[in-house]
C-alpha cells in the first residue's frame, strides 16, 4: 500500500457512534486518523472537538465537562462548544489562536455523522438513509465493533454475501446463495447487488423466523439486495416469503412480499486508521414489532455471525500485510464490490490537490 496515497475520503459523513453512546461523559474515538472527543451540551446537541490541547496537547478527553465547557486535565485552559478557549489560567488576556477544531456533526438514523473533511462541504443532506434503524414500523437493534483491518475489506465482504455459503453455514448460509445469478448495477455514488434464489430450502436462521412470525414450514423464495453508498455505507434487504407466493418482482410489478417475513442488515463502516476501523450494524425487521425478546434474541445472533466476519476479514488484513506487492484475481462475484472500490478511488481522486504545473523552459 502506498503510504503518500490516501485509503479514504475525508468529505464525507462517518458514523462516530451510537446515540446512546454520547452523553454528559467525555468519549474519545479515532475517525479517519484524527482523535476526536464528543460531548452532549446542555441542550442534547453533540458537539466533537479535536482531542489535543491548544496548549501542549494533552487530550481533552483527559479533562472535565462543566455546563456546555470543556477544561483541559492538565492547565486548565477552557474550550465552549466552538472549540474556542475562554478561559486561560494565571492571565485575563486569551491568546486569539487558542483554539481547536470544531467538527460538523448530524445525528440521524440513531447514529452521530461527523465530517472530518472541509466543513463548507458538510451538507446534512449527504447523510445516508438508513432510516430503517428508527422508523416506527421497524424494530431492531444493533453494535459497534472495532476491526482491525482496512475499511474497504468489510466492504468487499459485503457486496458479496457468496461468502455466506462458507463462513456462516450454520446460521444464514447454504449453497444457493453461492450459486444464483445476480445482476450488479451502478450509479454516481451506489452500487448494488441483487439476488434471488426461488423456491428452495430456508438456512436455519431464516428458516426459525418465517415459522415464528407466519407460522410457516416448507420452501421458500429467498432475496438478498445489496446496496451501497459511497464511502462506506451497505444496507441489504434480505428474507424469505412461501415459494410461489409472489414475492420476486416480475414484469414491472415490484412483488408481493406479506407472506413472508423482511429485515433490513443495516452497516456503516468508518475508517480509525489505514489499518482499522469503526463497523456499526444494526439488523432491522418488519414482523413481530412489540417483541423485545426477539429483538435482543436476534441483535445477539447476528452479533455471533459478524464474529465470523471479524475473524476472517483479520486474517484478510494479516496475510495482505504479509504480502504487500500481491496483486488479487477478481471473480464474478467481485463484480459489486469492485464497483464500491471505483466509487471509492472516484471520492479520493477528487480530493487530491491537483498535479503541479510544470512551466516550458523557454529557449534563450
Amino acid at each position: 500500500m502506498n503510504a503518500t496515497k490516501s485509503t479514504f475520503p475525508l468529505n464525507a459523513w462517518y458514523a462516530a457512534a451510537y446515540d446512546v453512546e454520547v452523553g454528559r461523559k467525555l468519549l474519545a474515538r479515532t475517525i479517519c486518523k484524527q482523535k476526536i472527543v464528543m460531548f452532549r451540551r446542555t441542550d442534547g446537541q453533540v458537539a466533537a472537538l479535536e482531542d489535543a490541547c491548544w496548549h501542549r496537547l494533552l487530550p481533552l478527553s483527559m479533562g472535565t465537562l462543566e455546563g456546555d465547557e470543556l477544561t483541559c486535565g492538565y492547565h486548565g485552559l477552557v474550550y465552549n462548544a466552538q472549540g474556542r478557549c475562554t478561559h486561560m489560567p494565571s492571565q485575563e488576556t486569551l491568546n486569539p489562536s487558542a483554539c481547536v477544531r470544531a467538527f460538523p456533526v448530524v445525528e440521524k438514523h440513531r447514529f452521530i455523522w461527523i465530517w472530518p473533511g472541509d466543513p463548507a462541504k458538510a451538507d446534512p443532506a449527504l447523510v445516508p438513509d438508513m432510516h430503517w434503524n428508527d422508523d416506527p414500523d421497524w424494530a431492531g437493534d444493533g453494535k459497534l465493533i472495532t476491526v482491525k483491518c482496512d475499511y474497504r475489506l468489510v466492504v468487499d465482504n459485503l457486496m458479496d454475501l457468496t461468502h455466506e455459503t462458507f463462513v456462516h453455514g450454520s446460521s444464514i448460509g447454504q449453497r444457493a446463495v453461492a450459486e444464483a445469478p445476480f445482476v450488479a448495477t451502478h450509479g454516481d455514488r451506489t452500487a448494488t447487488v441483487t439476488r434471488w434464489m426461488e423456491n428452495i430450502d430456508a438456512p436455519p436462521f431464516w428458516a426459525g423466523q418465517i415459522e415464528h412470525a407466519r407460522g410457516y414450514r416448507g420452501k421458500v423464495d429467498r432475496w438478498q439486495i445489496i446496496r451501497f453508498e459511497a464511502p462506506c455505507t451497505v444496507n441489504i434487504d434480505v428474507g424469505v416469503a412461501e415459494a410461489g407466493s409472489g414475492a420476486p418482482p416480475e414484469d414491472g410489478r415490484p412483488g408481493d412480499r406479506s407472506k413472508g417475513v423482511n429485515g433490513f442488515v443495516l452497516n456503516t463502516v468508518t475508517p480509525e486508521t489505514d489499518g482499522s476501523c469503526h463497523y456499526f450494524w444494526a439488523f432491522a425487521r418488519n414482523y413481530c414489532l412489540g417483541e423485545q425478546r426477539l429483538t435482543h434474541q436476534l441483535r445477539e445472533g447476528v452479533a455471533g455471525i459478524f464474529r465470523e466476519d471479524e475473524l476472517v476479514l483479520e486474517a484478510q488484513q494479516i496475510a495482505i500485510d504479509e504480502h504487500p506487492d500481491h496483486k488479487f484475481y477478481n471473480l464474478n462475484i467481485d463484480a459489486g464490490s469492485m464497483w464500491a472500490r471505483r466509487l471509492i478511488d472516484r471520492m479520493i481522486a477528487q480530493e487530491a490537490p491537483p498535479a503541479p504545473v510544470i512551466p516550458i523552459r523557454l529557449a534563450a
